[in-house]
């Protein structure tokens, strides 16, 4: 029997999430949640289980809201890269959960790495 489309993004999400946990060496998580309206990432501290810091199209700063595509995804990437400076953070680790690496993931990945951030 064929698995359903979330089943198939839960066994991603698992098998990268365990992945990059063996790697992590104490290193910040940064989290991606993409949905159909919005993107959102958060710098998490898994250690003590706090966020570090966040950022979302949501946010009427960045003056993006109500669109998702490339362009605000690298609007949100830059800006992860300037609040995770701010907040000491230079290295992590990309958690893109079950989100394929292409399209808006991509475009945020690569936005934070000009920002400065490393993983």
């Amino acid at each position: 029997m064929a698995m359903s489309k979330r089943d198939l993004f839960q066994k991603r999400r698992l098998r990268n999430r365990n992945k990059m946990r063996k790697m992590a060496n104490g290193r910040a998580r940064l989290s991606v949640h993409r949905s159909n309206k919005n993107i959102s990432v958060q710098l998490i501290d898994d250690l003590n289980g706090v966020t570090l810091a966040s950022a979302s199209s949501l946010e009427p700063s960045l003056g993006i809201v109500g669109k998702n595509n490339v362009e605000a995804a690298a609007k949100v990437g830059e800006t992860i890269a300037d609040r995770a400076k701010k907040a000491g953070v230079e290295e992590c680790y990309f958690d893109r959960g079950g989100f394929l690496f292409h399209g808006r993931v991509k475009a945020l990945a690569d936005a934070a790495r000009e920002g400065g951030l490393k993983f």
